[in-house]
């Protein structure tokens, strides 16, 4: 269990006790997350988030911030584009002023932001929910869970955990047998790969498509990249594309930009463009918020829709 709770001794000798509940004579909150340990005097009801997965995941429970982050929301996190909303800085860089001014019980980084942590928790309370991307689906399940007996939704959490594991198996039933596949970027007209060791790899280790090649350096957020004369060379039978231009907003038609790209000679040789398995994923989802409950969702449904309409 990632979280502990510290309760009166009255309450620990309770048998009808439940360790995942706040109750009223609960003192305080001990959380634990990436970079450690945060206490909190009670459960937060005042939250402020640098995390867009984190806020996916919130979203999802039921729980409204009171700050987000003021760009690269995707379209169904866009009411939290609402003035009404504090806007408390950039997936980079957090506002400082703001997030002091607003006197918040938690700030939850994660990812991009997890850098900034230690000046966040300076100022207010803070955990990071950043994920193992070794263990990348019982990372996200296990943020969900976390963020769910934070603040009172262990019910919540668990039906969103359960919906991710139906289709986590569904996919694992077919992926194996479905031929090699690649992860693949595009950005700028440049084309980046991504190996079982990469943010995507949970595709090739968790769901069970075999990669294409074994000398992709993985050390890079951006994929290792490569020429056109690779990819034809290494012959993937699926590609799965990722366009950073439209998952940053530079492209406003998700797709389109990474369509052009591959749409060359050396491309049409391989057996991903001859069979029509090259798939472009949801450039947000798979960019800015894949370890958020409807992203992950999103991602999961496209590439099964795609591998299974070709059974």
């Amino acid at each position: 269990m990632a979280i502990n709770f510290t309760f009166p001794v009255r309450l620990l000798a309770a048998a009808a006790f439940s360790l995942g509940a706040m109750t009223a004579g609960a003192q305080e909150m001990t959380i634990r997350h990436a970079q450690g340990e945060t206490v909190l005097k009670a459960a937060p009801k005042k939250v402020l988030v640098l995390d867009i997965p984190s806020l996916d995941n919130l979203d999802a429970l039921g729980v409204e911030p009171a700050g987000v982050v003021g760009s690269n929301l995707p379209a169904y996190l866009q009411k939290y584009a609402d003035g009404k909303y504090l806007k408390v800085g950039t997936l980079f860089e957090p506002d400082y002023e703001a997030i002091n001014a607003a006197e918040a019980d938690l700030v939850i980084v994660g990812g991009r932001s997890r850098a900034k942590y230690p000046d966040v928790a300076k100022i207010t309370p803070a955990i990071d929910m950043s994920i193992d991307s070794k263990e990348f689906i019982n990372s996200v399940k296990g943020n969900i869970t976390k963020l769910g007996d934070i603040f009172g939704k262990q019910e919540e959490a668990k039906k969103l955990d359960a919906a991710l594991d139906e289709k986590v198996a569904r996919l694992k039933e077919i992926a194996p047998n479905s031929g090699t596949a690649m992860i693949l970027l595009t950005n700028a007209g440049k084309v980046g790969v991504y190996g079982p060791s990469s943010r995507t790899g949970w595709l090739h280790t968790e769901i069970g498509f075999k990669p294409v090649a074994a000398d992709i350096d993985d050390r890079f957020d951006r994929g290792d990249v490569v020429s056109f004369e690779y990819l034809a060379e290494v012959n993937p039978e699926w590609l799965f594309v990722i366009d950073r231009d439209a998952g940053v907003g530079r492209a406003t038609d998700p797709g389109k930009a990474a369509a052009q790209v591959l749409d060359n000679e050396l491309i049409h040789q391989t057996n991903a463009w001859k069979k029509k398995q090259i798939v472009y994923l949801d450039p947000q989802a798979a960019y800015i918020v894949s370890s958020g409950y409807t992203a992950l969702n999103t991602l999961l449904d496209q590439v099964y829709k795609a591998v299974s309409e070709k059974k």
